[in-house]
């Protein structure tokens, strides 16, 4: 199965399903995660400083003999690591760790505000760029005004700001903001952590009417607006089922349904207060 790829404002093509590792405990847990994902067909993987298992993403990918150009590799910048200098120190730490010479994708896990220093360490992302450790550089987390600020301070448009988008909180003014500026809308918690949204009356009628499970309704609902997912699973048969997403198509009365479940609930801290 081909998953569609989308084009990054640089040229860089991304496909637009892949696995997310968050929470995934480090080592065999996740090489065995990643394993059944690399055989279900996924191969863009989404990981992060902070989740503390980038080096077992590093051994999954080394056993799995796929050729490195046909996997696409993203990690983020961890809170602690935040400055020009320090961003690219972070990110050679990392390349050790997954035993490559450049991710596919690096970003700013969170804006952190309040420190008021991630102009700065954009800085550093974009010398990581123009280096090769990175062949795209974006953002996660940023709100409205922090991309202005970025915009407005430096010259480099993040490619993808990857934020917390799902049924009950779908973020139409900041995905907005995104169309209008370039930038690839990527969806974390994109099917609201698994919990009750999946239970919601609307999608498992849904899940009934296409013969899928809501989860994957959810998914191809993400898909048919355009978003990036990465779901999370380390249950071999979910893994699999998240990744089975393109054989059929929701009806646009359907995907406006799905988008009027909208509640304005996050389920992850607000970018604007955490520091």
């Amino acid at each position: 199965m081909t998953v569609p790829t989308i084009t990054l404002n640089d040229g860089v093509q991304i496909p637009q399903l892949g696995f997310g590792v968050f929470q995934i405990d480090p080592g065999q847990d996740t090489e065995r995660a990643l394993a059944t994902a690399f055989e279900a067909g996924y191969r863009h993987v989404d990981t992060a400083q902070m989740y503390g298992n980038e080096e077992s993403v590093g051994k999954a990918i080394a056993a799995s003999g796929i050729a490195r150009d046909e996997l696409f590799v993203t990690t983020k910048l961890n809170n602690d690591r935040h400055g020009r200098d320090e961003a690219q120190k972070a990110l050679e730490e990392s390349l050790t760790k997954l035993g490559l010479d450049h991710v596919d994708l690096f970003l700013i896990h969170w804006p952190l505000p309040q420190r008021d220093d991630f102009v700065e360490t954009w800085r550093g992302l974009e010398q990581a760029k123009a280096a090769g450790t990175a062949r795209s550089i974006g953002v996660s987390n940023f709100q409205v005004a922090h991309l202005d600020r970025l915009a407005a301070e430096t010259d480099t448009v993040p490619s993808v700001n990857q934020i917390e988008v799902h049924p009950d909180f779908t973020q139409d003014e900041l995905r907005a903001y995104h169309r209008d500026h370039g930038i690839a809308t990527e969806a974390w918690s994109p099917i609201g952590q698994g919990g009750e949204l999946l239970q919601d009356r609307t999608l498992t009628s849904l899940a009934e009417k296409y013969g899928k499970s809501p989860a994957q309704v959810v998914l191809r609902w993400h898909i048919q607006l355009g978003n990036i997912v990465f779901p999370k699973s380390a249950t071999p048969s979910r893994i699999e089922e998240n990744f089975d997403v393109f054989g059929f198509e929701l009806a646009d009365d359907d995907i406006a349904s799905i988008s009027a479940l909208d509640v304005g609930r996050r389920l992850g801290p607000n970018p604007d207060e955490f520091n």
